[in-house]
């Protein structure tokens, strides 16, 4: 297996580092890999620059931090001016329509996807918005299954909640499959 090297950016209240803790705990417990995951934010608590580094292997990993991301997700202006030099060359940059405007050229497979106006057009509740965008990362990454991260999900959250994730997370891998190779 290729180590994985992500880093999901955003700001506070968009559930950046949720999802990066619900991957990377999917990723050990039920995937068995090695994972970890560290994270950033502003000092606000709401609407602070956000960053969370997962890295995935099935090796043993030395170094928890992420200097050039094979996968990177940016959900604000502000992290993809920030981040998006540092994506690795033939990575995936992951943008949302709602909220970037992309005009870096990085040597990525840039993806812009309208994942925020589809999380409310179907579902109507952005509180799931990271979710769907966690399904998105899931199904052009590959590296964990959906099944595994519903697992985390229905371990996490209240079960009347659970329903609304899971089609957060379906519609999250969905919007991937005209991207996927």
């Amino acid at each position: 297996m290729e180590r994985i090297r992500m880093v999901f950016s955003g700001s506070g209240g968009q559930g950046v580092i949720t999802a990066a803790i619900i991957i990377a705990e999917a990723a050990v417990i039920y995937e068995n890999l090695v994972a970890v995951q560290s994270q950033s934010y502003g000092a606000q608590a709401r609407g602070g620059a956000t960053k969370a580094d997962i890295i995935i292997s099935d090796s043993e990993i030395n170094f928890p931090k992420v200097n050039h991301p094979n996968l990177l997700v940016c959900l604000t202006q502000e992290a993809y001016t920030q981040f998006s030099p540092t994506i690795r060359p033939g990575g995936f940059l992951i943008t949302d329509t709602h909220y970037v405007k992309t005009h870096n050229k990085v040597a990525a497979r840039q993806r812009e996807i309208s994942m925020y106006e589809s999380v409310m057009d179907t579902i109507g509740k952005p509180v799931v918005y990271n979710i769907c965008m966690l399904g998105t990362v899931i199904s052009m990454s590959d590296i964990v299954r959906p099944e595994s991260i519903m697992k985390v999900l229905e371990s996490r959250i209240p079960a009347n909640l659970v329903d609304i994730n899971k089609k957060a997370l379906e519609l999250g891998l969905k919007l991937a499959e005209p991207f996927k190779e």
